[in-house]
């Protein structure tokens, strides 16, 4: 499998997760190389094998041709996730293009990409699994976060309408909202304590219970155009 985004965070763990089973992962990363070759040992320390796949998701050339080497890397069927994205924090009236275009080109436009790289590949193999990762932002907002919230909500209507396309050749496409992580992306705002009104059951998903679900939704043969919340909260 290729996830992208896998030098840390949830990337990371759902790297070590399908490690631990022993699939060969493709570990992606856009800048950190260092961080990258650490998740890379952590996965063949949990049994798995892999490789590092180094790609600006923004560009679409850069991504065909990581996907067409991970292609080469592997046999049988064929699993993507598409997790690589970038926050922000500021308010809607004080955004600057810089920060807007950034965000989309990353989220969204990166994840188009890699959707339609991966496709040719899936459509030889005879069909196969993609996984993006939303956010529970896409379907309500938050203030503050206007160009993570349309990336994330752009998201639900790439997966559904690729689900649709893609599906009479076997291929299957979902979304997974892994809820609240800590990671660099939610330093600053993670909520700590108490602070889970809107969580029926007033706690943040555990990152385990999250990786276990894309392990097992990457092997299911009959989903897809799904939207899988991990948490407890209402979409």
């Amino acid at each position: 499998m290729l996830i992208t985004g896998a030098s840390g965070g949830i990337g990371r763990a759902i790297s070590l997760a399908f490690g631990a089973i022993g699939w060969y992962v493709g570990v992606h990363y856009a800048q950190n190389e260092s961080a990258a070759t650490a998740t890379l040992e952590q996965v063949i320390n949990a049994g798995g094998t892999g490789d590092l796949y180094q790609a600006d998701v923004r560009e679409a050339t850069p991504v065909r041709r990581m996907v067409d080497r991970f292609s080469s890397c592997t046999s049988g069927p064929l699993v993507m996730i598409c997790n690589a994205g970038i926050g922000q924090s500021d308010l809607l009236v004080r955004h600057s293009d810089e920060i807007w275009d950034n965000v989309i080109a990353t989220n969204l436009t990166g994840t188009f990409h890699c959707l339609r790289a991966m496709t040719p590949h899936l459509l030889t193999r005879g069909g196969g699994s993609i996984i993006v990762i939303g956010s529970h932002t896409g379907f309500h907002g938050a203030k503050g976060q206007s160009a993570y919230a349309t990336s994330k909500a752009g998201l639900i209507g790439l997966v559904k309408t690729a689900a649709l396309e893609w599906g009479p050749q076997n291929i299957r496409v979902n979304l997974l909202l892994p809820g609240w992580q800590k990671t660099d992306l939610t330093e600053g705002i993670f909520p700590e304590g108490s602070e889970w009104p809107d969580h029926a059951l007033r706690r943040s998903p555990a990152i385990e219970e999250v990786t276990g679900t894309i392990v097992r939704l990457a092997q299911l043969k009959d989903v897809s155009g799904q939207v899988w919340n991990c948490d407890s909260r209402h979409l």
